[in-house]
């Protein structure tokens, strides 16, 4: 042994050695993949017999990073609908199912081209590419519909949301797939097979054509479901074998650039593993060999989600449907316990809430069942959140039953631990109040619930300003209601004008008219005169005017909060106005 390879024996030691101690912190992730990517782009720019190259390759071909790297696998599913197009007009004219059908795009002098065909259509040998007039030449009797490239496209969003009953991260891949990212959900539905046969069977049932695979990578799903044996389950890092016998085109690559690899006889992935990387990136380019890292899960792949991934999301698979309201309060209570686990690992509260309920008898298009739920500040007791789902459970619909059901917690903040409380003691820090609030902002609206907070202004209709209902108690600038003026309980959104006759100018009116009812005053004190700051905008034309305000009783006991507006001139008669009433 020479003694460059003693010390590449020695550093593959020592690296293991850090590698155990970052598994103990928790770090092993991140560094791995960066030495990986860092190894990769070494020997994509030096000559094959970089050091540093050849001491990755034997660290990551250690028995410490299998286990390892078998351990934390990301596993992805493929879906791959190969005519998404004849399949979407066949379940919008079942009359069609079983015939020869054909999509075409374009017209003019070049005529229509084939862009799919149904099943029974390329048993017949037709196939993508042909024109319609070739087409109808071998099969006079084929049906031609006009393609329509954006209703596929909104068909496989909506089949990347329904596919959410698998996982929280699905995506549209492309113009004839859906990705799922299932690590760590398979063993919800009992396992990969069981997941698989499921989604396999919905969607026959459905009227869709589909290939499936689970791998490592999206790469590899992808490559598998579309060109191996459908229903593939490739075993934690076994893709390579898998891949090596598939041709060049799994890979995603182009047309041209699969044509040109075939021409100088690399015609299945295998054949580009031992050929030299400078050379492959020379003369095809970078992509071919950036494909190939990423289905061998050399290069990270991310997927971007259907809809943003909730932040904690608990699921529940049931082995027979439920139906009943005791099961499904069952499973919700399981569900909210769940998810305030991982809020209390995390150090979170929960200020919205989504649980989605997938029905057995669900189709592709329809919805599942949501209930959204909102609180005014952060929650994480189980107790609490279960009587916010109370009044809301009955919306439920379960039909044939619930087979699943998710629990998302779709906006959290940070909520450090605090005191629970001592048995016999009442609760004293607005926990009562704020659950009331969520109850009554669950079924009003958030908007509808709130309290009047003090604003600093001696205006009336500036003075105070509508707020949440477990805002601070103090308004803005921290203000306080003030002990030394009354003021009504009840003040009218605009001053309404009445017709009053007071004795003298300064004197409280003995009777008014307020929509057209006479009112004889018993008992009145004032006048109380108020002026606008100078530095707010005119509430109305008179807005700058100064205001006597006067506290009247009427000979039935009714109290009434009225002021004069403006200074008294003897040629002009005063206006009076109604502005509040007191309890």
């Amino acid at each position: 042994m020479t003694r460059r390879m003693k010390w590449a024996f020695a550093l593959s030691l020592t690296l293991n050695a850090f590698l155990l101690g970052l598994v103990a912190v928790g770090l092993v992730r991140p560094v791995l993949q960066a030495a990986t990517l860092s190894a990769q782009a070494c020997s994509d720019s030096l000559p094959t017999s970089c050091l540093f190259a050849r001491l990755m390759f034997l660290f990551r071909s250690s028995f410490l990073w299998g286990e390892l790297g078998r351990a934390m696998a990301r596993r992805v599913l493929a879906l791959g609908l190969p005519r998404l197009a004849t399949d979407r007009v066949e379940r919008l004219r079942p009359e069609l199912r079983g015939r020869l059908v054909v999509a075409c795009l374009g017209s003019g002098r070049g005529g229509q081209s084939v862009a799919a065909v149904s099943q029974a259509a390329a048993a017949a040998g037709l196939g993508p590419g042909m024109t319609l007039a070739d087409a109808r030449a071998l099969e006079p009797g084929l049906v031609a519909v006009a393609a329509e490239p954006e209703e596929d496209a909104r068909l496989l969003e909506r089949l990347a949301g329904w596919c959410l009953r698998y996982t929280p991260w699905t995506a549209a891949d492309g113009a004839d797939g859906v990705v799922l990212d299932i690590t760590g959900c398979a063993h919800l539905l009992g396992g990969e097979l069981p997941m698989l046969a499921d989604l396999t069977n919905r969607l026959s049932a459905a009227g869709f054509e589909s290939g499936t695979a689970i791998a490592d990578t999206p790469a590899a799903s992808w490559a598998v479901a579309r060109f191996g044996p459908p229903g593939t389950i490739l075993p934690a890092g076994r893709q390579r074998a898998v891949l090596a016998g598939l041709p060049v085109a799994a890979l995603r690559l182009d047309p041209a650039a699969a044509e040109g690899l075939a021409r100088v006889g690399l015609r299945r992935i295998g054949d580009l593993f031992e050929l030299p990387r400078a050379a492959v990136t020379a003369r095809f380019g970078a992509v071919v060999l950036r494909r190939l890292d990423q289905a061998l899960g050399l290069a990270d792949e991310p997927i971007s989600p259907h809809r943003p991934v909730p932040p904690h999301v608990v699921r529940l698979a049931f082995p027979e449907p439920i139906a009943g309201p005791e099961s499904i309060a069952a499973a919700l209570s399981r569900l909210v316990e769940g998810l305030a686990a991982g809020l209390l690992r995390g150090g979170q509260g929960v200020r919205r809430l989504e649980l989605a309920c997938y029905r057995a008898d669900d189709g592709l298009d329809r919805l599942p069942q949501t209930i959204a739920l909102g609180t005014s500040r952060a929650v994480r007791d189980p107790a609490r959140l279960l009587r916010l789902f109370r009044d809301q459970l009955e919306r439920i619909d379960p039909g044939f039953g619930l087979d699943v059901m998710v629990l998302a917690a779709t906006a959290v903040e940070p909520l450090a631990a605090e005191q629970a409380g001592f048995a016999g003691l009442a609760e004293t820090d607005g926990g009562l109040l704020a659950e009331l609030v969520d109850r009554l902002g669950n079924r009003l609206g958030s908007q509808a619930v709130g309290r009047l907070a003090p604003r600093r202004s001696w205006w009336p209709e500036r003075a105070a300003a509508f707020v949440p209902a477990l805002a601070a108690a103090t308004g803005d600038g921290g203000e306080t209601w003030p002990a030394d003026r009354l003021r009504p309980l009840r003040l009218l959104d605009r001053p309404e004008p009445i017709e009053a006759v007071a004795p003298v100018p300064d004197a409280p009116p003995v009777l008014f008219r307020w929509r057209a009812e006479i009112h004889r005053v018993g008992r009145a004190d004032g006048p109380e005169r108020l002026l606008p700051e100078w530095w707010c905008p005119p509430s109305g034309a008179d807005g700058r005017e100064l205001r006597d305000y006067y506290r009247v009783e009427d000979t039935a006991g009714r109290r009434f909060w009225l002021y004069r507006q403006g200074a008294y001139h003897p040629e002009h008669p005063p206006k009076w106005f109604l502005h509040g009433f007191f309890g």
